[in-house]
C-alpha cells in the first residue's frame, strides 16, 4: 500500500481530523491490506509465510469489528456495508 491510498482511507474513515487510530480507520485499512494478499495469493499459492500474515490480520480485524460492534452498533452496520465486509 502507497502512501497516497493510505492517507485516503484515513481521511475518508477517521472520525475527526488526525484520527487514524479509531476502529474504523483501522478496520479500513487492514480491510485494504487484506485484500491485496488475497490476490497475491491467488498468483502464488505457496507463500505460506504470506498467509499466515493474511490470517493474523484477518483475526485482527475480527476483533476489532467486535469492539465496534459492542461498542456502537450503528457504526458496525455502516461500516461493514460501506466496506463490503461479511457480518457474523
Amino acid at each position: 500500500m502507497d502512501k497516497a491510498t493510505k492517507t485516503q482511507l484515513i481521511e475518508k474513515y477517521a472520525r475527526a481530523k488526525g484520527d487514524c487510530g479509531s476502529p474504523e480507520v483501522q478496520t479500513a485499512l487492514l480491510t485494504f491490506r487484506i485484500r491485496e494478499l488475497t490476490e497475491h495469493l491467488r498468483s502464488n499459492p505457496k507463500d505460506n509465510s504470506t498467509r499466515h500474515g493474511l490470517l493474523a490480520m484477518v483475526s485482527r480485524r475480527k476483533r476489532l469489528l467486535a469492539y465496534l460492534d459492542r461498542e456502537n452498533h450503528e457504526r458496525y452496520l455502516s461500516l461493514t456495508t460501506e466496506l463490503d465486509i461479511r457480518r457474523k
